[in-house]
């Protein structure tokens, strides 16, 4: 996915927003606010299957991006996300990931007229959010689910002052331009309270903004970046409340398409290197294994410039495998990634080899250490991968 998906296209392509509305039929009473208890698990090919698209915008062609605008919702399409993960340290150098994305899902198209008003729970948004922490030192991975109605405050989004929600977890600024943001998320005695405020400038990924799934028309959606966030505040977790840093990714992204019927799921790759620049992959997988054409990514500058990758620019090798003892799904679990048109080398590891999320989806989502060559220098960096559709 959520990816992350996500991250992105996971993020970046997510999955779980398409598959929302889905997952509240699974969810006990069919409704209201669920919290991480469902163990049913959505396939992909049901999540984003086609479905009646009648009524909702479709992404056709790149179009200027406007800010705090867009980074509210968008009702005339379909689904999106707000997509946040990072690795944080603390001063002793314990390291923690952590993933925080909300989904919103319309139940209906705008062009449908407003709601029926004859209950205070009458709603035509859905969101859906995911939490996750990696503890590496502690060898733990914590996941939550919550899902809700746009309904008497439960859940929601907002661009100016920006602010996404989902009961108590919510991304929110008071600043007009929306950054810094602050993210705060509490299950438990697991926490995050973090103030994510961006060092490069929007990154539009694929074709000025608009990223490309497939081929038929608007199978495609609106998609930025904010790949470096320096990230600050306190993780709770095993009952202490530490102080960390370090880097964050927001991907934000919208749209109204569907996985085309011959792919089973994606790949998403997004990296952080201590040169200062950053990349994001993504790769769309058929059914044969083979990866699709419109598979993509960026390799962004320390000075935020943004290089568009296609498919035939990457390779990215799966050197490991490893299987979930909870699922019994099989997943990449070490990667080598290679940009020759960037010199660029490198392994890509888990942090934890399990951080698979079984949250109503099915998905691997976790914290990676990276370290390899650019130029023939070695280099190193951080970063989070997403592992949507095995096993389906």
């Amino acid at each position: 996915m959520s990816s992350s998906a996500r991250a992105a296209v996971g993020l970046a392509v997510a999955l779980v927003s398409v598959g929302a509305l889905a997952v509240l039929a699974l969810w006990p009473g069919g409704g209201g606010v669920g919290r991480g208890g469902v163990r049913a698990s959505l396939a992909v090919s049901a999540a984003l299957g086609s479905g009646d698209l009648t009524g909702f915008a479709r992404a056709m062609a790149p179009r200027p991006l406007s800010f705090p605008a867009d980074l509210g919702p968008h009702p005339e399409f379909r689904t999106e996300w707000w997509y946040y993960t990072g690795n944080l340290e603390t001063a002793a150098g314990r390291h923690f990931g952590f993933q925080l994305t909300f989904f919103r899902t319309a139940l209906a198209p705008p062009t449908a007229g407003p709601a029926a008003r004859g209950s205070a729970w009458s709603a035509r948004q859905l969101y859906l959010a995911h939490f996750a922490l990696t503890d590496t030192a502690g060898r733990r991975f914590h996941a939550w689910s919550r899902l809700s109605r746009e309904a008497l405050g439960l859940a929601g989004a907002r661009a100016n002052p920006f602010r996404v929600w989902l009961e108590d977890w919510s991304a929110e600024s008071e600043a007009a331009d929306g950054l810094p943001v602050r993210l705060r998320a509490a299950e438990g005695d697991v926490a995050i309270d973090l103030v994510l405020a961006a060092d490069k400038p929007v990154a539009l990924q694929g074709d000025r903004g608009l990223s490309r799934k497939g081929p038929e028309p608007g199978n495609a959606s609106y998609y930025y970046s904010l790949s470096r966030m320096r990230a600050r505040g306190t993780v709770g977790a095993g009952g202490e409340s530490l102080p960390v840093s370090g880097l964050a990714w927001m991907d934000r992204e919208w749209s109204t398409s569907a996985l085309g019927p011959d792919l089973v799921g994606w790949d998403w790759v997004a990296l952080q290197l201590d040169d200062g620049r950053d990349v994001m992959v993504y790769r769309l997988r058929r059914r044969d294994g083979a990866a699709d054409p419109h598979s993509a990514g960026a390799l962004i500058a320390a000075d935020g410039a943004t290089r568009p990758l296609t498919l035939g620019d990457v390779t990215l090798e799966a050197l490991d495998h490893w299987t979930s003892p909870r699922s019994r799904v099989r997943y990449p679990s070490r990667w080598r990634l290679a940009i020759p048109g960037a010199a660029l080398s490198l392994e890509i590891t888990p942090r934890l080899a399990d951080q698979e999320l079984i949250v109503g989806t099915r998905y691997w989502e976790g914290a990676v250490r990276v370290a390899g060559t650019a130029a023939g220098r070695p280099i190193v960096g951080r970063g989070y991968v997403e592992l949507v559709g095995y096993g389906e």
